[in-house]
């Protein structure tokens, strides 16, 4: 058996189910500590931006979980009352099968992800950034990050990519799903913005903790924006 990740992303229309699906935060996780086969699960709130976000999206929740097989994951998705109900409840969804390529850092004090696949410059890759904000820090981080934000807009070669969270201002993390890996790379090592935050994070030590994984999404199925999402890879 090999381990996998699923991200799945889940569109709430409606006051009742986006009240439902915020309560889910604490409540829901309960259900996710008993399944079979699942070694590591968040289920993240989003931000109204494409990265970092102060602005919560009450309309858009990701569940992420750590398999130790796809068979697993299957079978949760098939069966597991919480993730039915939550499928029922979204007006759209779609899931992200991965296997991971490179992980620097830890979440929770964990390092999750086992590495089994190796990234190539002319295939999709997801890329994850993940990080706790230092308290004394937050007025610096969330006055400049807006800027990596909107230099995400129409850029070349992504896909998708959402702001998500497990607390808003203080953990944050983005998901963000490329065409190729030479595209994202071009990204992250020629945009003047994203360049000037990754040399202030060092300098002004913003994080508490902090992730960086890189994932090659081998399957994705659903639909998002009324629209089939296999063009996304």
């Amino acid at each position: 058996m090999h381990q996998i990740t699923t991200c799945t992303f889940l569109k709430i229309k409606g006051l009742s189910n986006k009240w439902w699906a915020f309560t889910q935060m604490q409540i829901g996780i309960r259900a996710l500590n008993r399944v079979a086969g699942l070694s590591f699960y968040k289920l993240l709130g989003s931000g109204g931006k494409k990265g970092f976000s102060s602005i919560p999206n009450f309309g858009t929740y990701v569940l992420l979980c750590v398999w130790e097989s796809e068979e697993k994951a299957q079978e949760f998705m098939s069966n597991n009352a919480f993730y039915q109900a939550y499928e029922k409840k979204s007006s759209e969804h779609f899931t992200i099968f991965l296997k991971s390529a490179e992980v620097h850092g830890k979440w929770a004090g964990v390092q999750p992800f086992e590495s089994s696949d190796k990234m190539q410059l002319d295939k999709p890759v997801l890329v994850l950034t993940r990080a706790t904000i230092r308290f004394s820090k937050l007025i610096s981080f969330w006055r400049r990050v807006g800027k990596v934000s909107q230099s995400l807009d129409n850029y070349k070669g992504l896909s998708f990519s959402i702001g998500v969270g497990e607390w808003p201002l203080i953990q944050q993390a983005t998901l963000s799903l490329w065409k190729t890996q030479a595209e994202m790379l071009d990204y992250a090592y020629t945009n003047p913005k994203h360049k000037e935050v990754v040399l202030l994070t060092r300098k002004l030590k913003w994080y508490k903790e902090e992730m960086f994984a890189r994932f090659v999404p081998y399957k994705i199925e659903g639909m998002w924006n009324g629209k089939p999402v296999q063009n996304f890879l």
